[in-house]
């Protein structure tokens, strides 16, 4: 199979899913978002469509094929790429995949449990469309075959990775948070396109907001004023179940904070916040800021701005629509597949 022909592949994928996704009524899309929920909780309806949704937009034409052409077409020798998927949220794997098989190689895939059914049926729906996937597709629970790794998990699941995988060549993944830079100078649509970042995937996802950099005595009120209308996250039991448990925590340990009804924001440290809360650290100059940002960089998986204006940043609301150039932690897997030899 030559790369014009897998490149196709993808493209047809892409197309089937945007197809499905756009047809809410379906009875297809609801048996299979019910199933998914079914399987995770975490998986409800309009996330599972976001991500078919971030899927279709990744292999939309002419962009894969461009960012497909900076690439050789095909490896010096296929090899048998063991990847290890994440399962925070729908979906999350599949770049790996898509790399993996579009840069010519094997592909042994160890899924997470908690996203076993999407996988399945997304890799079943490309062997559909290009039958010569079924041999370069390998579902499986161990990576001893493997020439290479990519694995994506916490610093703990990391330091796993390392001893087992560290012989070969790897691109082994860490815990990452995104961040978003405040100015005062938002409008109210601005701030409302925030919440995107901060609620797609019930903030589960590295690519969702888990702190905010505001200046020295902002005021948070149009903030939280703008994210009213994500206030059905509550809806979701687990949500709900962590914003209870998050207040009472803040409120017991007499911690200052404010208080949406459904998300909690506490000036903190720490970059990674808990469920139903956002974190925020304040600065006092553009110098304090770059200072900030660049001593987290190395756990900062992107940075979102009101338009971008940031230098380095996504616009409000487009931190979970990454393009396909767009690799986790900012390693160019596609470049790692070419120089494999």
């Amino acid at each position: 199979m030559l790369h014009a022909d897998r490149l196709a592949a993808f493209v047809a994928l892409g197309q089937r899913l945007s197809a499905l996704v756009s047809d809410d009524h379906s009875e297809e899309l609801t048996e299979l978002a019910a199933r998914a929920r079914n399987q995770n909780p975490w998986f409800d309806r309009p996330n599972v469509l976001a991500a078919l949704r971030g899927i279709a937009h990744l292999l939309a034409e002419p962009t894969l094929s461009t960012w497909a052409a900076r690439y050789p077409a095909e490896p010096t020798t296929p090899r048998l790429i063991g990847v290890v998927m994440a399962g925070n949220i729908p979906l999350v794997g599949f770049h790996d995949a898509l790399c993996v098989l579009l840069a010519g190689h094997v592909l042994l895939a160890k899924l997470s449990k908690d996203d076993t059914l999407l996988m399945r049926w997304v890799l079943n729906e490309l062997t559909r469309l290009e039958p010569r996937f079924a041999d370069r597709i390998q579902l499986v629970e161990r990576l001893n075959a493997a020439d290479a790794f990519i694995a994506t998990g916490s610093d703990n699941t990391a330091r796993y990775f390392e001893y087992y995988f560290g012989k070969k060549p790897h691109i082994i993944r860490r815990n990452r948070t995104s961040l978003a830079v405040l100015t005062g100078r938002e409008s109210d649509h601005d701030l409302g396109l925030l919440g995107e970042d901060i609620f797609r995937y019930y903030g589960l996802g590295c690519r969702n907001v888990s702190k905010l950099y505001a200046p020295v005595g902002y005021d948070f009120t149009p903030l939280l004023d703008a994210l009213q209308p994500w206030h059905h996250v509550l809806e979701h039991n687990r949500y709900q179940n962590n914003y209870d448990y998050n207040k009472s925590i803040l409120l017991v340990n007499r911690v200052p904070h404010l208080d949406s009804g459904f998300l909690l924001l506490t000036e903190s440290a720490q970059l990674v916040s808990p469920i139903s809360v956002l974190h925020y650290a304040t600065y006092t100059s553009e110098v304090d800021l770059l200072d900030q940002l660049t001593d987290v960089a190395a756990q900062t998986q992107c940075l979102v701005s009101a338009s971008g204006l940031y230098p380095g940043s996504f616009p409000f609301g487009r931190a979970q629509q990454p393009a396909v150039s767009d690799y986790a932690d900012g390693v160019d897997t596609m470049n790692f597949l070419a120089q494999l030899l």
